[in-house]
């Protein structure tokens, strides 16, 4: 009976329970954190240039807007920002100027250069190189080599053959050579690097492909840089050695009113060196050469105050490539007799030495001054090499 009671009074317990707790609401849930839209960033909005479309702004008008408006909404993209671009002017840039005196100019402004039209620098510098400079110096240096064949199948190598007598005089020291031949290397080296740079598109891309001749003119246009201090240095030593023997006297002009002899069999007398390689010293070694050098130190940067603008390396590389290319047309001429046009001219310059015989049939007054003792027959105390029999040179 107890038990009873008990069970009836926890069944009782449990029902008013559950009631209370279905008659009790329900919790709400916890509101979500609301959303804030991010703020409208006034003023140009940075942004990738390729992925910038026509409809870049929100704007519905946006392509309908006058260039005032584009102005506002996104300064620089617009017609009269970009026509002040192509007239030259210069914007506002955080570099300094000492490091880059043309980082907020993009196109260079307006000039004629000597064969171009008016129009901006670089386009006036490529109109005179593309237009004048490549195509005039090819055809100057296709005519100097067909002057020199022409040259060579009517006279052939000039002068007699001198047999070794065993009286020589010392045409040239060892001095006088070594700076020769250095500057000869030096300049073979540039040369032929130089003219790879400038015409190789034309005769050697197509026939050993782009991959060959880009990893080729690589490796030449460094041989050109490194091999320009000793081009520069060796003319200097060629200029102070050689220069008092190339001043002009009346011989010269007697030489030049004969041309040399080049219309006849004989010689015209001449003195150590005769009016032709005068000429060759001053117009085809001198003065050209210290204009590439001078040109070509303000190609690389090294005079201070001249580099640091386009337009002054589109005007240094004019003066460099003409004056080159007048450097290697003369000097192809000076090769060409120093080697197969003249016999014994080669030997002179690889010994030192030349027999009397030589030097009387081709340097008449040096050979008589050597022979009144006013000019040594040997110059320096290098011993005067063994003679024997004769050379065809």
């Amino acid at each position: 009976m107890l038990q009873n009671l008990i069970a009836t009074a926890l069944l009782a317990l449990g029902l008013a329970g559950g009631a209370l707790a279905q008659a009790k609401p329900a919790a709400e849930p916890a509101p979500a954190p609301a959303v804030v839209a991010p703020a409208a960033v006034p003023g140009v909005q940075s942004a990738n240039i390729f992925e910038i479309r026509p409809d870049a702004s929100t704007d519905p008008n946006y392509a309908n807007q006058t260039n005032g408006e584009r102005a506002r909404v996104q300064p620089g993209n617009n017609a009269p920002m970009w026509r002040q671009v192509g007239g030259g002017v210069t914007g506002y840039s955080s570099l300094p100027r000492s490091q880059a005196p043309e980082a907020g100019n993009l196109i260079q402004p307006f000039v004629q250069y000597p064969g171009s039209r008016f129009t901006t620098a670089g386009e006036a510098w490529r109109q005179v190189r593309n237009n004048w400079i490549i195509p005039f110096g090819a055809a100057l240096l296709a005519i100097v080599a067909l002057a020199l064949a022409i040259l060579f199948f009517a006279k052939g190598p000039m002068g007699r053959e001198h047999p070794e007598s065993g009286r020589t005089i010392e045409r040239f020291t060892p001095f006088e050579r070594a700076a020769h031949w250095s500057n000869a290397f030096a300049f073979c080296a540039l040369a032929v690097s130089g003219i790879v740079m400038a015409y190789g598109k034309f005769f050697l891309l197509p026939i050993i492909g782009s991959t060959l001749f880009g990893w080729l003119t690589f490796a030449l246009k460094n041989l050109h840089n490194f091999t320009g201090p000793l081009f520069a240095v060796s003319l200097l030593f060629i200029v102070v050695i050689f220069i008092k023997d190339n001043i002009a006297s009346i011989a010269d002009f007697i030489w030049l009113s004969r041309a040399g002899g080049m219309l006849g069999n004989q010689e015209v007398p001449s003195h150590r060196f005769n009016a032709g390689e005068k000429g060759m010293f001053w117009w085809g070694v001198t003065i050209p050469g210290l204009i590439v050098v001078g040109s070509g130190l303000v190609l690389d940067k090294l005079i201070p105050g001249f580099g640091a603008l386009r337009s002054e390396m589109q005007i240094a590389q004019m003066i460099h490539a003409v004056a080159a290319l007048w450097m290697v047309a003369l000097i192809a001429g000076h090769i060409y007799m120093g080697t197969v046009g003249v016999r014994g001219a080669y030997k002179a310059m690889k010994t030192g030495h030349v027999t009397e015989g030589w030097a009387k049939e081709h340097h008449e007054l040096w050979y008589d001054d050597v022979k009144a003792g006013k000019i040594p027959a040997q110059r320096s105390t290098q011993p005067v090499p063994a003679t024997g029999p004769t050379v065809r040179v």
